[in-house]
């Protein structure tokens, strides 16, 4: 019905109501007015102007006094670091601004920026160039605020991981695999290796470990800044990995690297010692045949280095001491796995090293320890049937610890603390859903970021003891924005599973959803090893996604199955050396679960995923192809054979250790079971989960005789993002779930 004959509808109407039927008419009038003039979300909004991308803070750091924090931002000078009081929350010095930046006649642009001990040094880095998912390369130069010069690191060449020693009169970095350290006050650069190859790392990782342990920058400085200790890796027998590159070249090059897949050999790893003033260096000696060294740390001591080792099945840790001078190694404790062993960054050493802060699972959820130097636990910090999700430090002069945990519920991060003794646990964060937050140097303040399914970032100061002391940014116009749009309600769930399994959910209906219509059902899952999608937190981008998809009329929904985290190790790790097979099982019974509802359309459930999720999604085409008419994937694993060492191992073994888990958690095998309608994507130049997955299942799909879609970006990685692509890819997406679903 059009607007007119609404309109001459209601003149008929009126000449026969009272007034208490023209007031409720004229309310419905209002309304339907109100509703019409609604915006509906565009692909354009979503991915060409980012409409819904909340603000932050950029590049938060707090002083060494601990009073004051700075930012970046933009001024009538061009960018500028700021330092803010934490007290009042007002500017209280600009510690650099562009106009000051000019290097050969051009002005310095600040990707990032680093503080030197009492401020009076500023490292900043710029024209940073990505190499993989954590690392980059970038010009260094040092902005000396006293004497307002500026110095280059490395002149034009651009380097690795530059950061200040702990006094902030020295520099290291990494140039083509070796490690070097520049003197500030007298400007000396010392090369502290030379062996640095195409195979050899000296300080930086390689592509296993930055990815799958998050070591990135490998090298150290020690507390007095006399000694560096340092990763060396020697990857000669890790095989290499070939991808061509397309570009706009007549003939593609190839982009070579080394990747050790399951089963293969991986890096030969060393920790070494190099003590600056005398020019030695130091080898740590393991304490036996060891895989990886997931971790190494200073104590409090310049003279001992904490090293941790583990072997390849990461079931076994051996937490050592190393005497800096000899590389002599003391065990302090093993731990052990009837699984695998998950690394974290909670150690902390106290007491003037008498103590330290250790974090583990083995009472069956995560929780933070308090051990003697000599390994044996003191107390137990933390404690109960929920995880400790992140540790963001100790205040050891009031003998308090902060942390985030799922204490509230898996699918909330609550911001707590607690004393060292384990007593006087107290939650600090006061909305319910997603906190996180940074805290200043000294623990007398903290930055909380704070969001849920329908609040975005809400950043805010608080004193250690929880009170709110101002707001930093309330994403007001972004909420605003918000309320010119159509959108469908997001509600959280649980339900059991035919197993008896409880899983978690969010469901989005459209916005004008009625009951008595039957809809269809769009799943979105990753699923992966301690990793939930049902989360109370601002979607973002790909929320607004999901919410032009319920203006077309799609329910839109995800399901945490087996093997994600926040409910304690049994639930995550229940899915060992059988990747896929349990998840799947509980990706079914969400469809099942939908089904079931009086409002879906039981034919139209399809299901969608990127990474892990990609896997899973076209493990449901094939396992799970009588529930799911529709499925996407997008950058999938398709056989773990293919997958790295490190992580797939930690879940799988090697192939010839576990040959029935790898057959049976790979869609390949089971092409054939292909009922839907599917859209393989991928990105020729993924370096994480590299194109030949794809391959290979499209062999296996065309051997099969399955048709299928396939969507392919040249040159792109595992993000298959840059210029237009996020845009055409989810409208190609978009099109293919409505003209299947």
């Amino acid at each position: 019905m059009n607007h007119r004959v609404l309109t001459d509808s209601i003149k008929k109407r009126i000449n026969r109501m009272n007034k208490k039927q023209i007031t409720f008419l004229l309310c419905v009038c209002f309304a339907y007015s109100l509703y019409s003039q609604k915006q509906n979300i565009t692909m354009d909004d979503i991915w060409t102007y980012y409409k819904f991308h909340p603000k932050g803070i950029d590049e938060l750091r707090s002083t060494s006094d601990g009073e004051r924090y700075t930012a970046l931002s933009m001024s009538t000078k061009g960018q500028v670091v700021v330092a803010f009081s934490y007290a009042t929350g007002k500017p209280v010095d600009t510690l650099v601004s562009g106009d000051q930046l000019e290097q050969a006649g051009n002005r310095i642009q600040i990707t990032d920026y680093q503080l030197g001990k009492g401020e009076k040094n500023i490292l900043l880095s710029t024209a940073n160039e990505q190499i993989y998912r954590h690392s980059s390369i970038a010009r260094y130069y040092v902005w000396n605020r006293e004497k307002k010069t500026i110095t280059q690191i490395m002149g034009d060449d651009k380097v690795l991981y530059a950061t200040f020693s702990p006094d902030g009169n020295a520099v290291a970095f990494i140039f083509k695999g070796n490690l070097y350290v520049r003197n500030l006050l007298d400007n000396k650069l010392t090369q502290i290796t030379k062996d640095g190859s195409d195979d050899i790392f000296n300080g930086v990782s390689d592509w296993v470990y930055e990815e799958e342990f998050v070591v990135t920058q490998a090298y150290f400085w020690s507390p007095d800044s006399k000694s560096v200790a340092y990763y060396r890796f020697d990857d000669s027998k890790v095989p290499v990995f070939s991808m061509n590159e397309y570009h706009d070249s007549l003939y593609p090059t190839v982009y070579s690297f080394r990747y050790p897949k399951a089963g293969t050999p991986n890096p030969m790893v060393a920790i070494k010692i190099y003590n600056i003033p005398n020019g030695t260096t130091t080898n740590i000696i393991p304490p036996g045949s060891f895989e990886y060294v997931p971790r190494i740390k200073w104590t409090l001591s310049p003279s001992q280095l904490s090293v941790q080792f583990m072997n390849r099945h990461q079931d076994s840790l051996v937490f050592v001491l190393a005497d800096a001078a000899t590389g002599k190694t003391t065990p302090v404790f093993t731990e052990t796995s009837k699984t695998y062993i998950e690394i974290n960054d909670a150690l902390t050493f106290l007491n003037g090293n008498k103590e330290f802060i250790w974090q583990d699972d083995n009472d069956g959820y995560s929780h933070l320890y308090k051990y003697s130097i000599d390994g044996k636990v003191i107390n137990q910090i933390t404690k109960g049937k929920w995880d400790v999700m992140s540790f963001k430090g100790v205040d050891e002069k009031n003998k308090t610890v902060y942390y985030t945990s799922s204490e509230t519920s898996p699918i909330d991060r609550d911001l707590d603390c607690i004393k060292l003794d384990g007593t006087g646990k107290k939650k600090l964060s006061t909305l319910t859903g997603f906190n996180d937050a940074d805290f200043s140097s000294d623990y007398h303040y903290y930055i909380n970021t704070f969001s849920n399914a329908e609040t975005p970032n809400l950043i805010t100061l608080h004193s250690s003891d929880g009170k709110q002391l101002r707001v930093l940014e309330d994403n007001k116009d972004l909420r605003d924005n918000l309320k010119n749009y159509n959108l469908g309600q997001k509600k959280f769930f649980s339900f059991t599973t035919s197993q008896g399994n409880n899983l978690n959910g969010w469901v989005i209906t459209p916005p004008n959803f009625d009951s008595n219509k039957k809809y269809p059902v769009l799943m979105y899952v990753y699923g992966g090893p301690g990793i939930n999608t049902v989360n109370n937190s601002w979607d973002g981008v790909q929320g607004m996604w999901y919410q032009m998809l319920a203006e077309k009329g799609y329910i839109v929904a995800s399901v945490d199955n087996r093997g994600t985290g926040a409910r304690g190790s049994e639930f995550q790790k229940c899915t060992y050396l059988h990747l896929g097979k349990l998840e799947t099982e509980d990706q079914i019974e969400g469809a099942k679960y939908f089904q079931s509802r009086k409002y879906v359309d039981a034919t139209r459930v399809g299901i969608w995923g990127w990474s892990y999720g990609g896997y899973m999604a076209a493990n449901c085409i094939t396992k799970g192809a009588d529930y799911f008419k529709m499925c996407i994937s997008v950058a999938p694993v398709t056989d773990w054979k293919f997958y790295d060492s490190i992580y797939t191992e930690r879940y799988m073994r090697t192939p010839g250790e576990n040959p029935d888990g790898y057959h049976d958690g790979s869609p390949i095998n089971y092409a054939d079971e292909v009922k839907g309608h599917y859209m393989l994507v991928a990105g020729t130049g993924d370096d994480n989960v590299h194109f030949q997955n794809t391959v290979m299942f499209t062999k296996a799909l065309e051997k099969a005789e399955k048709p299928f879609t396939l969507m392919m970006f040249p040159d792109k990685n595992h993000g298959i993002y840059g210029g237009n692509t996020r845009h055409y890819l989810f409208t190609q997406m978009t099109d293919f779930i409505t003209n299947n679903l």
